[in-house]
């Protein structure tokens, strides 16, 4: 790989100006990266996010599972690209706040010498990438500033860190629903465009057909606090692979917790012993999920479709 950067660790963002960041910041609305911050037990999120996540339990008591296993399925995709692939290079676009089994520490722990640039366009979270998101000395992560309705943007900056030359896994992990119809589709096909035979997506979406009382309801929620938000069928999901060729990889198209599971415990769960029942009965609905095992899910409980899919 011959990329611009000349140096490993964290990329040209680097030197973006914190203080301007942080004057952009609007707290009193809710963004997505940072309630899914707050299913995942993060701390780097606000009260206007906190209530938005809090109203999802009320439609879905059992939906944060959602999120967690969609995090989980991230984590066992870009594994299986890494080691079975031999995929080096990782496109993350919506990548949402710096957290736990990150995509960047996922890889880097198998293949050092491995690059990834991960992509938001929420300030909140190009702060908290210059502070938490480090690079092995052999590999670069970058982070860049971008909406994923630019990916004419996104593939030019992408490209100081990565070689479009050589295969890119493109993760597009729980960001399409927020995209409607025809542009998502859009979207896609440019961004896949750029990249070279062998090069893998990696995608994530809401699905509007598995249990759709409860998630029309998790839908509803969101949308009335100013979310775009999309829910496709698997026939919708599966036309972003077949309008671009791509070749799936066993299992297609199937429900997160089905994909591939290695049954390992979620990074996002308390790592000490649940608590007494009037201990747990004091906390709010969001805290007592960390007490919940992604292993306890159901086919009821589960609304996101995942797959792997190549391009030839």
């Amino acid at each position: 790989m011959s990329p611009d950067a000349p140096a490993p660790g964290f990329g040209p963002n680097a030197g973006t100006d914190s203080a301007g960041l942080m004057r952009r910041i609007d707290t009193t609305k809710a963004h997505p990266a940072r309630v899914y911050d707050v299913f995942l037990g993060g701390t780097d999120n606000f009260p206007a996010d906190r209530e938005a996540a809090a109203m999802a339990p009320a439609a879905s008591p059992r939906g944060h599972l959602d999120v967690r296993h969609n995090r989980d399925f991230v984590r066992r995709a870009v594994t299986e690209l890494t080691t079975g692939a031999g995929i080096r290079q990782f496109l993350d676009v919506g990548a949402g706040l710096p957290t736990r089994q990150n995509v960047h520490q996922i890889v880097q722990d198998v293949a050092p010498e491995s690059r990834i640039v991960h992509v938001d366009h929420d300030p909140v979270v190009l702060v908290h990438a210059q502070a938490l998101l480090t690079s092995s000395t052999e590999g670069r992560t970058d982070y860049i500033e971008a909406d994923l309705r630019d990916p004419a943007k996104i593939l030019l900056e992408a490209r100081r860190t990565l070689d479009f030359d050589s295969p890119v896994a493109l993760v597009l992990a729980a960001v399409l629903h927020f995209i409607e119809d025809d542009e998502a589709y859009d979207i896609v096909r440019n961004l896949l465009d750029a990249l070279p035979s062998g090069s893998h997506l990696v995608l994530s979406h809401l699905g509007e057909d598995m249990n759709p009382v409860a998630i029309n309801k998790v839908a509803e929620t969101f949308r009335k606090r100013g979310f775009s938000f999309v829910l496709r069928s698997h026939a919708g999901i599966e036309r972003f692979l077949t309008e671009n060729g791509l070749e799936q990889l066993e299992p297609g198209i199937v429900p997160a917790h089905h994909w591939r599971p290695d049954h390992a415990a979620d990074a996002a769960e308390a790592p000490e012993p649940a608590p007494s029942a009037e201990h747990l009965a004091g906390l709010d609905a969001i805290e007592r999920t960390r007490y919940v095992s992604i292993g306890e899910a159901t086919d009821d409980d589960i609304n996101v479709y995942v797959t792997v899919a190549r391009k030839g």
